[in-house]
């Protein structure tokens, strides 16, 4: 089976979920990632900068969540390398694939060497995925967007030269372009990373030899999920009632990823509890419920992963010759040839 979220046709768009609150919308694989993105944006802090705080940056970045599963069908090696992005099979005790895998906690640096460890185990780097690192690569490519958008914004209102003045409002203006569609694919990889599907090895029934619960083994699991069920029970007001409180504090990207990782396996074994309970029958609320709590959790985590980025931004130096950002913003260093290029 495709291990990428299902691309199902929709009735609803993003901004629809911005102005009804209480809409019902069809289909996890492009609603669900809609309304994660659509609960972030409208979630942000105050400090983040203004244009990320409407209704249309929110709506944008809803339809841009859906894009890495759009990319696929470009061909290869395109799609072998990008389609492994979106899960990390973990067994029961959190380990890629199977006692041989490291924990989350162990990854390697590089992705690379993730590859060659788990190859030198003897799993198969396909199967296992490698959705970690592709939510630390996009969060590290959003934490580059706000820095330099922090340096075009402060060069912008203090160039003299209108000639100049306008380039820097050009650029910025091309960033925050840039800006809204790559948090749309963070959003699409925390995402990701909220679904149980995306975080196991039972990603599509329950697998291995031993089944002590009983648990449904059927390939249609996943599918079923993620399609008429939750079409039926998303509500994006739901999902904003159901957000953690924002947490950035001592922000580590490679122990928040693995952390966000951790708690979605935590919520497989419930999962198939709730589906052999009856659970995910239109009549129990119990699963109305389940779907909410987890989109709500990838909200919350884009929510803190960007407000993260933003205050990172600030210490961070960009640029060739390298510029701090700090020391543009206090007026200390004109960042022209570093912005534009000295060639």
């Amino acid at each position: 089976m495709n291990r990428q979220v299902k691309r199902l046709m929709i009735s609803a768009a993003a901004l629809v979920l911005v102005a009804a609150p209480a809409v019902q919308v069809e289909a996890w694989g492009s609603s669900g990632h809609r309304v994660i993105g659509v609960a972030a944006m409208r979630a942000l802090p105050g400090d983040l900068p203004a244009f990320l705080r409407t209704a249309g940056a929110a709506s944008d970045v809803g339809e841009y969540s859906r894009e890495p599963d759009r990319w696929k069908g470009a061909g290869q090696p395109h799609d072998r390398e990008r389609d492994t992005a979106h899960f990390v099979d973990m067994d029961d005790q959190g380990r890629v694939m199977d006692a041989r895998g490291m924990t989350m906690a162990d990854l390697p640096r590089l992705k690379s060497e993730y590859d060659a460890a788990l190859i030198r185990a003897g799993l198969d780097v396909d199967k296992a995925g490698y959705l970690p690192y592709a939510i630390m690569d996009a969060w590290q490519n959003l934490e580059r967007d706000f820095a330099y958008w922090r340096v075009l914004t402060a060069a912008e209102a203090r160039e003299p030269d209108l000639g100049k003045q306008a380039w820097y409002r050009a650029d910025r203006e091309r960033r925050e372009q840039l800006i809204l569609r790559d948090i749309g694919v963070l959003s699409h990889f925390v995402g990701d990373a909220s679904q149980p599907h995306h975080t196991t090895i039972h990603f599509n029934g329950w697998a291995g030899e031993t089944n002590p619960e009983g648990f449904t083994k059927s390939r249609r699991t996943h599918g079923d999920f993620e399609g008429a069920f939750t079409s039926r029970t998303l509500r994006l007001d739901a999902v904003e009632a159901a957000m953690a409180p924002m947490n950035v504090e001592g922000f580590d990207l490679r122990a928040r990823t693995a952390s966000h990782l951790n708690a979605t396996l935590t919520t497989v074994i419930p999962f198939y509890r709730m589906e052999k309970a009856g659970a995910f029958k239109d009549t129990d609320p119990r699963g109305a419920v389940f779907v909410n709590e987890r989109l709500a959790a990838g909200a919350s985590e884009l929510r803190d992963f960007v407000s993260a980025a933003w205050r990172v931004s600030a210490n961070s130096s960009i640029g060739w010759p390298a510029v701090k950002v700090a020391e543009v913003e206090a007026g200390r260093v004109d960042p022209w040839t570093s912005m534009v290029g000295e060639d």
